[in-house]
């Protein structure tokens, strides 16, 4: 498919003048996992905090959900300081507001919000706190979703055309300058190119879906070279990429003609390697650049567990809280943050330290 590079028009710079710093709380030391609730973040069913992202520095982003149920970006400073933030613009109802989903090694995140009449726009904020706001050109009112940047300030993710049962998912590529090239990838035949990640050198991973409803890996180079694949042995649900580092590296999933899950890594040549964490579902989120990979499976009792995987293939499964464990970004220290459901289904961000100690650390807000 052709693809269309169009100038960059909507993005415009905004104050910081919602945003509020707020201090370090108290936390009790007991080993290498740490976890931590926002302040102000609510304590009911589908309330709390939830981390998205960590870079290199140890800094951490993400939202929380509030008591009203609204979603407000934050940021966790290696040492626990955290700023809360939302984007100008964003609505305030229940379910509106900010939705960071990755942050750069220079402290640039992007992510989206949606407005008071239910309108998904892309942001950026830099590391000073000034946001922009964009939209891919002829994204429909179900918006623009970014999911990954780079070290260079390119931003990969989704815009859509169309609402409700008529929707398509493109995928775009938003340069540090504001322009935006929207592609798909070759042979998505049923309304769906979605990019999940975007590594240093501009190269991009995600899926496609064909015209048999069937899920396949892509790798789109700098040029726009697309690679489709499928790791072998991936049923009719196809294959599944989530995260792609430095060396090209890609891993994600895969459910075979059993509908089982299990992980993968795909490296640079195209050398496939499957995995399993666990007895059920595996699911790696994030690599980093020495190809360590974390993710989650299910064990034979429908608990969800967090797993480490290093570039030989030895597990350290883990859990930071008792149920519905989800690490999603690694950096290349091997600091891990993600999420937990408590008994009570509230949200509650972790950082896992990269030792192999044991325990855990609570950061109180008393």
């Amino acid at each position: 498919m052709k693809l269309r590079t169009l100038a960059f028009f909507s993005a415009i710079t905004l104050s910081v003048a919602l945003e509020i710093t707020l201090q370090t709380f108290a936390q009790n030391t007991h080993g290498q996992i740490i976890t931590f609730d926002v302040p102000g973040a609510g304590t009911l069913n589908s309330q709390g905090t939830l981390p998205a992202s960590i870079n290199p520095a140890g800094t951490i982003t993400g939202y929380y959900v509030d008591a009203t149920y609204m979603r407000h970006g934050f940021v966790r400073d290696k040492d626990g300081t955290f700023t809360s933030f939302d984007v100008p613009g964003a609505g305030t109802g229940n379910g509106q507001g900010t939705y960071p989903a990755s942050i750069n090694p220079s402290g640039e995140i992007t992510g989206l919000y949606q407005d008071a009449s239910g309108g998904i726009h892309g942001f950026v904020r830099d590391k000073h706190g000034t946001f922009a706001s964009f939209d891919a050109p002829g994204a429909s009112p179900i918006g623009t979703f970014p999911a990954s940047i780079n070290a260079r300030g390119e931003i990969t993710g989704i815009w859509t055309t169309g609402v409700f049962h008529g929707t398509v998912l493109h995928g775009f590529l938003r340069d540090a300058d504001g322009v935006i090239t929207e592609f798909d990838a070759p042979g998505a035949g049923f309304n769906l190119t979605a990019p999940t990640g975007i590594n240093p050198s501009g190269e991009i991973t995600g899926r496609c879906r064909d015209a048999h409803f069937m899920f396949h890996g892509f790798v789109r180079s700098a040029d726009g070279t697309f690679t489709t694949f499928d790791a072998p042995g991936a049923g009719i649900n196809g294959t599944v990429p989530t995260s792609i580092n430095p060396k090209g590296t890609i891993t994600g999933n895969y459910q075979d003609a059993n509908f089982k899950g299990h992980g993968f890594v795909r490296d640079k040549d195209g050398t496939f390697t499957s995995f399993d964490a666990g007895p059920y579902f595996t699911s790696p989120f994030s690599i980093n650049p020495a190809g360590t990979i974390t993710g989650n499976y299910f064990d034979a009792s429908s608990k969800v567990h967090g797993f480490v995987r290093i570039a030989d293939g030895t597990f350290t499964s883990f859990d930071a809280g008792p149920d519905a464990n989800n690490p999603l970004s690694i950096n290349p220290s091997g600091e891990i943050t993600g999420y937990y459901f408590d008994a009570n289904s509230t949200f509650h961000g972790f950082l896992r330290e990269p030792d192999h100690g044991v325990g855990s650390k609570n950061e109180s807000n008393d």
